[in-house]
Protein backbone atom coordinates (compact mmCIF):
# COMPACT_ATOMS: atom_id res chain seq x y z
CA UNK A 1 0.00 0.00 0.00
CA UNK A 2 2.97 2.11 0.96
CA UNK A 3 4.44 1.97 -2.77
CA UNK A 4 1.37 2.73 -4.29
CA UNK A 5 1.18 5.63 -2.29
CA UNK A 6 4.60 6.72 -2.94
CA UNK A 7 3.86 5.77 -6.96
CA UNK A 8 0.88 7.86 -7.07
CA UNK A 9 2.65 10.90 -5.49
CA UNK A 10 5.49 10.45 -8.37
CA UNK A 11 2.59 10.84 -10.68
CA UNK A 12 1.18 14.14 -9.42
CA UNK A 13 4.38 15.44 -8.90
CA UNK A 14 5.43 14.37 -12.33
CA UNK A 15 2.09 15.50 -14.03
CA UNK A 16 2.46 19.44 -12.49
CA UNK A 17 6.27 19.57 -13.63
CA UNK A 18 5.20 18.27 -17.53
CA UNK A 19 2.73 21.16 -17.22
CA UNK A 20 4.54 23.70 -16.13
CA UNK A 21 7.93 22.93 -17.79
CA UNK A 22 7.14 20.95 -21.09
CA UNK A 23 5.30 23.62 -23.11
CA UNK A 24 8.63 25.78 -22.74
CA UNK A 25 10.53 22.74 -24.14
CA UNK A 26 8.33 21.99 -27.02
CA UNK A 27 8.61 25.94 -27.96
CA UNK A 28 12.47 25.56 -27.70
CA UNK A 29 13.29 22.68 -30.24
CA UNK A 30 10.36 24.12 -32.00
CA UNK A 31 7.33 21.56 -32.19
CA UNK A 32 4.65 24.11 -33.01
CA UNK A 33 1.83 21.37 -33.15
CA UNK A 34 -1.58 21.57 -30.74
CA UNK A 35 -1.69 18.02 -30.83
CA UNK A 36 1.48 17.45 -28.80
CA UNK A 37 2.03 20.99 -27.13
CA UNK A 38 -1.25 20.74 -25.30
CA UNK A 39 -2.54 20.78 -21.42
CA UNK A 40 -3.43 17.50 -21.04
CA UNK A 41 -0.46 15.75 -23.75
CA UNK A 42 1.67 17.43 -21.06
CA UNK A 43 0.68 16.40 -18.55
CA UNK A 44 0.35 12.46 -19.51
CA UNK A 45 4.00 12.74 -20.59
CA UNK A 46 5.16 13.92 -17.38
CA UNK A 47 3.16 11.71 -15.13
CA UNK A 48 4.13 8.80 -17.46
CA UNK A 49 8.11 9.59 -17.21
CA UNK A 50 8.03 10.19 -13.02
CA UNK A 51 6.10 6.53 -13.24
CA UNK A 52 8.94 4.88 -14.72
CA UNK A 53 11.32 6.90 -12.29
CA UNK A 54 9.26 5.24 -9.19
CA UNK A 55 9.58 1.96 -9.85
CA UNK A 56 13.06 2.16 -9.49
CA UNK A 57 13.62 4.50 -6.86
CA UNK A 58 10.10 3.55 -4.33
CA UNK A 59 12.41 1.36 -2.60
CA UNK A 60 14.88 3.53 -1.44
CA UNK A 61 11.99 6.44 -0.63
CA UNK A 62 10.36 3.80 1.74
CA UNK A 63 13.62 3.54 3.29
CA UNK A 64 14.31 6.63 3.96
CA UNK A 65 10.61 7.33 5.15
CA UNK A 66 11.18 4.19 7.22
CA UNK A 67 14.59 5.84 8.64
CA UNK A 68 12.61 9.10 9.32
CA UNK A 69 9.59 7.36 11.44
CA UNK A 70 12.23 5.77 13.76
CA UNK A 71 13.78 8.70 14.60
CA UNK A 72 10.88 11.07 14.99
CA UNK A 73 9.29 8.19 16.94
CA UNK A 74 12.51 8.36 19.87
CA UNK A 75 11.74 12.23 20.00
CA UNK A 76 9.75 12.67 23.19
CA UNK A 77 6.07 14.26 22.25
CA UNK A 78 6.95 17.48 24.23
CA UNK A 79 10.02 18.15 22.01
CA UNK A 80 7.66 17.08 18.59
CA UNK A 81 4.56 19.46 19.56
CA UNK A 82 6.81 22.31 21.10
CA UNK A 83 9.24 22.36 17.28
CA UNK A 84 6.13 22.42 15.63
CA UNK A 85 4.29 25.32 17.45
CA UNK A 86 8.10 27.30 17.00
CA UNK A 87 7.98 26.44 13.04
CA UNK A 88 4.38 27.41 12.06
CA UNK A 89 5.13 30.76 13.68
CA UNK A 90 8.42 30.95 12.04
CA UNK A 91 6.58 30.30 8.81
CA UNK A 92 3.53 33.13 9.66
CA UNK A 93 6.43 35.54 10.02
CA UNK A 94 8.44 34.68 6.81
CA UNK A 95 5.41 34.76 5.06
CA UNK A 96 5.12 38.54 6.52
CA UNK A 97 8.10 39.78 5.92
CA UNK A 98 7.97 37.93 2.24
CA UNK A 99 4.58 39.96 1.16
CA UNK A 100 6.61 43.31 1.20
CA UNK A 101 9.94 41.44 -0.54
CA UNK A 102 7.55 39.92 -3.50
CA UNK A 103 6.05 43.91 -3.87
CA UNK A 104 9.31 45.21 -4.30
CA UNK A 105 9.71 43.62 -7.85
CA UNK A 106 13.65 43.49 -8.08
CA UNK A 107 14.87 40.35 -9.72
CA UNK A 108 16.95 38.76 -6.87
CA UNK A 109 15.15 40.44 -3.92
CA UNK A 110 11.84 39.04 -4.75
CA UNK A 111 13.12 35.93 -6.08
CA UNK A 112 15.44 34.47 -4.05
CA UNK A 113 15.72 36.55 -0.97
CA UNK A 114 12.10 34.97 0.43
CA UNK A 115 12.86 31.51 -0.15
CA UNK A 116 15.58 32.08 1.74
CA UNK A 117 14.19 34.16 4.64
CA UNK A 118 11.32 31.57 5.16
CA UNK A 119 14.13 28.71 5.60
CA UNK A 120 15.65 30.46 7.89
CA UNK A 121 12.86 31.23 10.26
CA UNK A 122 11.41 28.20 9.93
CA UNK A 123 14.42 26.78 11.34
CA UNK A 124 14.82 29.22 13.89
CA UNK A 125 11.38 28.85 14.78
CA UNK A 126 11.93 25.23 15.38
CA UNK A 127 14.89 25.37 17.04
CA UNK A 128 13.31 28.54 19.83
CA UNK A 129 10.49 25.98 20.24
CA UNK A 130 12.42 22.93 21.08
CA UNK A 131 15.00 24.72 23.60
CA UNK A 132 11.82 26.20 25.50
CA UNK A 133 9.37 24.01 25.43
CA UNK A 134 9.43 23.68 29.12
CA UNK A 135 8.42 27.72 29.07
CA UNK A 136 5.62 26.61 26.16
CA UNK A 137 4.43 23.72 28.35
CA UNK A 138 3.75 25.70 31.57
CA UNK A 139 2.03 28.27 29.12
CA UNK A 140 -0.81 25.56 28.56
CA UNK A 141 -1.43 24.66 31.97
CA UNK A 142 -4.64 26.20 33.52
CA UNK A 143 -3.45 28.19 36.60
CA UNK A 144 -5.99 28.89 39.69
CA UNK A 145 -7.46 32.63 39.91
CA UNK A 146 -5.32 32.79 43.07
CA UNK A 147 -1.54 31.05 41.43
CA UNK A 148 -2.32 33.77 38.72
CA UNK A 149 -2.54 37.10 41.25
CA UNK A 150 0.19 36.03 43.68
CA UNK A 151 2.88 35.38 40.08
CA UNK A 152 4.02 38.51 40.51
CA UNK A 153 5.02 38.17 44.34
CA UNK A 154 6.63 34.70 43.83
CA UNK A 155 9.55 33.33 42.61
CA UNK A 156 8.18 30.99 39.49
CA UNK A 157 9.82 27.94 39.25
CA UNK A 158 11.08 26.40 35.90
CA UNK A 159 12.17 23.16 34.81
CA UNK A 160 14.90 23.40 33.22
CA UNK A 161 17.03 20.49 30.64
CA UNK A 162 18.56 19.24 33.41
CA UNK A 163 15.10 18.02 35.25
CA UNK A 164 14.12 13.73 33.78
CA UNK A 165 11.01 12.41 35.17
CA UNK A 166 11.58 9.00 34.84
CA UNK A 167 14.72 7.76 36.93
CA UNK A 168 15.46 3.84 34.80
CA UNK A 169 17.25 1.16 36.93
CA UNK A 170 19.83 -1.42 35.13
CA UNK A 171 20.29 -4.74 36.46
CA UNK A 172 23.50 -3.74 38.38
CA UNK A 173 22.39 -1.03 40.22
CA UNK A 174 19.28 -3.34 41.38
CA UNK A 175 21.41 -5.97 42.50
CA UNK A 176 24.06 -3.12 44.04
CA UNK A 177 21.50 -3.03 46.77
CA UNK A 178 22.35 0.66 47.79
CA UNK A 179 19.74 2.77 45.69
CA UNK A 180 17.12 1.61 47.79
CA UNK A 181 18.69 3.42 50.66
CA UNK A 182 19.51 6.71 48.02
CA UNK A 183 15.69 6.62 47.59
CA UNK A 184 14.73 6.24 50.50
CA UNK A 185 16.81 9.70 51.87
CA UNK A 186 14.73 11.44 49.03
CA UNK A 187 17.69 12.43 46.48
CA UNK A 188 16.59 10.64 43.89
CA UNK A 189 12.87 11.68 42.89
CA UNK A 190 10.82 11.10 40.12
CA UNK A 191 9.20 8.15 39.10
CA UNK A 192 11.79 4.63 39.28
CA UNK A 193 11.16 2.81 36.21
CA UNK A 194 11.74 -0.91 35.69
CA UNK A 195 11.97 -2.09 32.12
CA UNK A 196 10.66 -5.75 31.63
CA UNK A 197 13.57 -6.79 29.83
CA UNK A 198 15.82 -5.68 33.18
CA UNK A 199 13.40 -7.84 34.67
CA UNK A 200 13.78 -10.39 32.87
CA UNK A 201 17.33 -10.45 33.63
CA UNK A 202 17.32 -10.27 36.77
CA UNK A 203 15.14 -13.40 37.09
CA UNK A 204 17.72 -15.06 34.75
CA UNK A 205 20.17 -14.54 36.87
CA UNK A 206 17.97 -15.60 39.82
CA UNK A 207 17.93 -18.91 38.61
CA UNK A 208 21.13 -19.69 37.64
CA UNK A 209 23.37 -22.37 38.48
CA UNK A 210 25.95 -19.98 39.99
CA UNK A 211 25.08 -19.75 43.98
CA UNK A 212 26.70 -16.86 43.95
CA UNK A 213 25.02 -15.34 40.65
CA UNK A 214 21.66 -16.78 42.00
CA UNK A 215 22.37 -14.98 45.75
CA UNK A 216 22.74 -11.79 44.13
CA UNK A 217 19.68 -11.99 41.42
CA UNK A 218 17.19 -13.23 44.46
CA UNK A 219 18.97 -10.02 46.09
CA UNK A 220 17.39 -7.62 43.40
CA UNK A 221 13.88 -8.89 43.48
CA UNK A 222 13.76 -8.20 47.19
CA UNK A 223 15.25 -4.80 46.23
CA UNK A 224 12.43 -4.25 43.60
CA UNK A 225 9.81 -5.32 45.98
CA UNK A 226 10.83 -3.33 49.11
CA UNK A 227 10.51 -0.06 46.87
CA UNK A 228 7.13 -0.98 45.32
CA UNK A 229 6.10 -1.75 48.86
CA UNK A 230 7.11 1.91 49.79
CA UNK A 231 4.31 4.54 50.39
CA UNK A 232 5.05 7.48 48.95
CA UNK A 233 7.06 6.27 45.92
CA UNK A 234 6.73 6.43 42.21
CA UNK A 235 7.13 3.02 40.56
CA UNK A 236 6.39 2.34 37.24
CA UNK A 237 7.36 -0.74 34.84
CA UNK A 238 8.01 -0.24 30.88
CA UNK A 239 6.20 -3.33 29.58
CA UNK A 240 7.77 -2.35 25.69
CA UNK A 241 11.14 -3.78 24.51
CA UNK A 242 13.23 -3.48 21.72
CA UNK A 243 13.22 -6.63 19.39
CA UNK A 244 15.97 -5.63 16.94
CA UNK A 245 18.31 -5.09 19.81
CA UNK A 246 19.65 -7.52 21.82
CA UNK A 247 21.93 -6.27 24.52
CA UNK A 248 19.95 -4.84 27.73
CA UNK A 249 22.46 -1.70 28.05
CA UNK A 250 21.32 -1.26 24.21
CA UNK A 251 18.04 -1.47 25.44
CA UNK A 252 18.09 1.00 27.94
CA UNK A 253 19.73 3.97 26.23
CA UNK A 254 17.36 3.78 23.72
CA UNK A 255 14.38 3.79 26.40
CA UNK A 256 16.26 6.48 27.76
CA UNK A 257 15.85 8.63 25.05
CA UNK A 258 12.25 7.28 23.73
CA UNK A 259 11.16 8.52 27.20
CA UNK A 260 13.67 11.47 28.13
CA UNK A 261 14.75 9.53 31.14
CA UNK A 262 17.82 8.91 33.09
CA UNK A 263 19.80 6.13 33.38
CA UNK A 264 20.46 5.18 37.30
CA UNK A 265 23.66 2.64 37.21
CA UNK A 266 27.09 1.56 38.83
CA UNK A 267 28.19 0.15 35.81
CA UNK A 268 31.31 2.14 34.41
CA UNK A 269 31.51 0.96 30.53
CA UNK A 270 27.29 1.97 30.71
CA UNK A 271 28.31 5.18 32.15
CA UNK A 272 30.58 6.08 29.51
CA UNK A 273 28.44 4.67 26.74
CA UNK A 274 25.31 6.94 28.05
CA UNK A 275 27.38 9.95 28.26
CA UNK A 276 28.96 9.43 24.47
CA UNK A 277 25.29 9.30 23.12
CA UNK A 278 23.88 12.48 25.45
CA UNK A 279 22.02 10.23 27.48
CA UNK A 280 21.55 11.41 31.22
CA UNK A 281 23.40 9.27 33.80
CA UNK A 282 23.42 8.58 37.39
CA UNK A 283 26.17 6.91 38.64
CA UNK A 284 26.07 5.37 42.11
CA UNK A 285 29.61 4.66 42.46
CA UNK A 286 30.40 8.30 41.86
CA UNK A 287 27.43 9.42 43.84
CA UNK A 288 29.53 7.01 46.57
CA UNK A 289 32.80 8.45 46.18
CA UNK A 290 31.40 12.33 46.42
CA UNK A 291 30.03 11.77 49.44
CA UNK A 292 33.39 9.48 51.13
CA UNK A 293 34.88 12.37 53.83
CA UNK A 294 37.66 14.18 52.24
CA UNK A 295 41.51 13.75 53.79
CA UNK A 296 44.16 15.94 53.74
CA UNK A 297 48.37 15.08 54.49
CA UNK A 298 48.90 15.55 58.10
CA UNK A 299 45.55 13.78 59.11
CA UNK A 300 45.25 10.93 61.63
CA UNK A 301 42.81 7.85 61.63
CA UNK A 302 43.17 4.51 63.45
CA UNK A 303 42.82 1.55 60.94
CA UNK A 304 43.75 -2.23 61.33
CA UNK A 305 46.04 -3.64 58.73
CA UNK A 306 44.58 -7.13 57.27
CA UNK A 307 46.93 -7.84 54.30
CA UNK A 308 50.31 -7.03 52.76
CA UNK A 309 50.72 -4.40 49.94
CA UNK A 310 51.64 -4.74 46.47
CA UNK A 311 55.00 -3.54 47.72
CA UNK A 312 57.28 -4.83 50.29
CA UNK A 313 56.70 -3.91 53.85
CA UNK A 314 53.21 -1.95 52.69
CA UNK A 315 50.10 -2.98 54.61
CA UNK A 316 46.78 -2.30 53.56
CA UNK A 317 44.17 -1.40 55.89
CA UNK A 318 40.32 -0.11 54.81
CA UNK A 319 38.19 2.14 56.16
CA UNK A 320 34.27 1.37 57.07
CA UNK A 321 33.30 2.75 53.68
CA UNK A 322 35.74 0.29 52.03
CA UNK A 323 38.06 3.02 50.93
CA UNK A 324 41.43 1.63 50.70
CA UNK A 325 44.45 3.16 52.79
CA UNK A 326 47.94 1.86 52.08
CA UNK A 327 50.59 1.87 54.58
CA UNK A 328 54.45 2.16 54.39
CA UNK A 329 56.12 -0.46 56.70
CA UNK A 330 52.73 -1.44 57.64
CA UNK A 331 53.46 -5.45 57.23
CA UNK A 332 55.05 -5.28 60.65
CA UNK A 333 51.96 -4.46 62.01
CA UNK A 334 49.69 -6.93 60.62
CA UNK A 335 46.09 -7.60 62.42
CA UNK A 336 46.61 -4.97 65.05
CA UNK A 337 45.04 -1.39 65.16
CA UNK A 338 47.48 1.42 64.92
CA UNK A 339 47.15 4.81 64.28
CA UNK A 340 48.73 6.38 61.30
CA UNK A 341 49.46 9.98 59.68
CA UNK A 342 47.54 10.42 56.09
CA UNK A 343 50.50 11.45 53.18
CA UNK A 344 48.70 11.59 49.84
CA UNK A 345 45.07 10.80 48.48
CA UNK A 346 44.57 9.15 45.21
CA UNK A 347 41.34 9.58 43.79
CA UNK A 348 40.78 6.98 41.00
CA UNK A 349 38.05 5.47 38.73
CA UNK A 350 37.17 2.33 40.83
CA UNK A 351 37.27 4.40 44.33
CA UNK A 352 39.70 6.81 46.63
CA UNK A 353 42.57 5.64 47.48
CA UNK A 354 44.81 6.80 51.04
CA UNK A 355 48.52 6.47 51.71
CA UNK A 356 49.78 6.60 55.01
CA UNK A 357 52.50 6.20 57.18
CA UNK A 358 52.43 4.53 60.96
CA UNK A 359 52.15 7.86 63.40
CA UNK A 360 54.88 6.29 65.27
CA UNK A 361 57.46 6.37 62.86
CA UNK A 362 56.56 9.88 62.04
CA UNK A 363 57.42 10.98 65.38
CA UNK A 364 60.06 9.54 65.70
CA UNK A 365 61.30 11.03 62.25
CA UNK A 366 60.08 14.65 63.84
CA UNK A 367 62.44 14.01 66.59
CA UNK A 368 65.49 13.42 64.78
CA UNK A 369 64.56 16.37 63.39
Amino acid sequence: MKKKIISLVFVLIGGSIGATFLPLFWEIIGVNSNLINNIFTNILIGALISYLLSLTSVKYVEQALRKAEEFVSQLSLTYLIAGSIGTIIGLLLAWLINISLISLGWPIVSNVVPMLVTIFLAYFGFRVGTTRRQEIRILFQSKPKQDVEEQDQILERNADDNFRKYKILDTSVIIDGRVYDIVMTGFLEGTILIPNFVLHELQHIADSSDSLKRVRGRRGLDILNALQKEEGLQVENYDGDFKDIEEVDAKLVKLAKLLDGVVVTNDYNLNKVCEFQNVPVLNINELANAVKPVVIPGETMIVTMVKAGTERTQGVAYLDDGTMVVVEEGQHYMNKTIEVVVTSALQTAAGRMIFAKPANAQKKLNDKE
